[in-house]
Parts: C-alpha cells; sequence; structure tokens
C-alpha cells in the first residue's frame, strides 16, 4: 500500500482538478469568458508534455553514457507519452481558440512553434522504426532526442516571446498571473499541472514494464524453442 500512495495522489489530483475546472467560479473576462476553464487542461498538458520529454532526454543522454538498454526503454516510454500528452494540448488549444480567436488554427507563433515541435517528435518515432539492429537504433535515437528537446525549448518558450503572439506570455503580452489567474484559479490549476505530470509518469512506467516483460516472454519463447 505504501508504494500506492503516489497513483493514489495522482487520480485524487486529477479527479480534484477536473471537477474544480469544471464547476469553480472564474473571472469574467471579454471574449474569453467561460472558455477560460480549458486554462486547467490545455495549459497543464503543455507541462506534462515537456516534463516528459525532459525525462526522455536525459535517459537518452544516460544511454549514450553507459549503453544500458533499460535508459533507452525509459527515452522511448516517456517521449511516447510526452507526445500523447503534446496532442492532447494541441487539440484543446485549438478548441479554445475556436471560441476565443475565431478559428481553430489562427497562425499564432506558438501554435505554429508547438506543431514543428511535435513533428519533431514524430521523426523520431520514424527514425526508431527505419532502423533493425538494435543497438545502433538505440544509439541513433538518442542522439536525435536530444536534438529534438533543443529544438523544442526556442520553438515553444523562445521564439513566440519574440513575436508578436496572442498567447499570454509572448510578443510583450503578460502572462497570466498579471491578469486572470486570480487565487481561485490557482487553487484549480498547480493541482493540475502536478496531477498530469503524475499521470505521464505512471503511463510511462508502465509502458517500461510492459516492455521489459515482453523482453522477458520473448526470451523465454526463444529458450523453448531452442
Amino acid at each position: 500500500m505504501k508504494k500506492q500512495w503516489w497513483k493514489i495522489s495522482t487520480a485524487l489530483l486529477l479527479i480534484y482538478s477536473v471537477m474544480g475546472g469544471l464547476l469553480f467560479d472564474v473571472p469574467r473576462l471579454n471574449i474569453v469568458n467561460e472558455t477560460i476553464r480549458a486554462l486547467y487542461f490545455h495549459v497543464p498538458m503543455w507541462f506534462g508534455m515537456v516534463a516528459m520529454f525532459l525525462v526522455s532526454t536525459y535517459h537518452a543522454i544516460q544511454y549514450l553514457r553507459t549503453s544500458q538498454p533499460i535508459h533507452d526503454t525509459h527515452s522511448i516510454s516517456f517521449a511516447t507519452v510526452g507526445l500523447i500528452l503534446g496532442l492532447l494540448g494541441i487539440v484543446t488549444g485549438m478548441i479554445w481558440a475556436n471560441y476565443t480567436w475565431g478559428s481553430p488554427w489562427h497562425g499564432d507563433p506558438k501554435q505554429n512553434g508547438a506543431a514543428i515541435a511535435l513533428l519533431v517528435y514524430f521523426a523520431y518515432f520514424i527514425l526508431r522504426g527505419s532502423v533493425a539492429n538494435q543497438e545502433q537504433r538505440a544509439r541513433l535515437s538518442a542522439v536525435y532526442n536530444i536534438f529534438a528537446f533543443a529544438a523544442m525549448i526556442p520553438l515553444i518558450f523562445i521564439i513566440p516571446r519574440m513575436t508578436s503572439s496572442m498567447h499570454p506570455g509572448s510578443g510583450g503580452n503578460p502572462g497570466f498571473n498579471m491578469y486572470d489567474l486570480d487565487s481561485k484559479m490557482r487553487m484549480v490549476f498547480y493541482p493540475a499541472v502536478i496531477g498530469w505530470i503524475a499521470m505521464g509518469t505512471w503511463i510511462a512506467s508502465l509502458l517500461v514494464r510492459t516492455h521489459l516483460l515482453n523482453e522477458k516472454l520473448e526470451e523465454l519463447e526463444d529458450e523453448q524453442n531452442s
């Protein structure tokens, strides 16, 4: 039971953030109005994506240092979850943009940067599928993974701040904490960020365990066949 506390906490955080995001009062702003509730889902998903890609990159570096396959397994597992959270972030952002900006895709620099960053990570999975040798695949993808994370940072966090962007905190636009992320919203927003990151970690750990279990089953089959 002691080992399961963080999983129970993750489930409770997500339930709380979802219920709070739908039921708690939000500030009334022109145009945004009730759609600001998307903040509780869209932004935490992006935080989760960045966290997953960061952990994936860490294990990619560790693989290059040690050549231990377990690091490659962790790297691909966290990258998979990061990509899923990124896609969910794109979808929820498009829904929000449709109501506030008038169209799902407005050509905003942060939207474009996020799309390019996800395409870069899609190429990471294509690269892994194109190399047959396991060791070579792990080494090439580890190097590419580091490049992908290094490319994502300016695409999402730097370039939009240097250009005219409709996203808060970009192009001179003030961040949420300066005009609409009040104390009530923080009570839901911060737990949502922690919850989505924890859930991503949980799913990635399940992928790692599944991969290791499949490897053991393959080894048993090879032993039986031999």
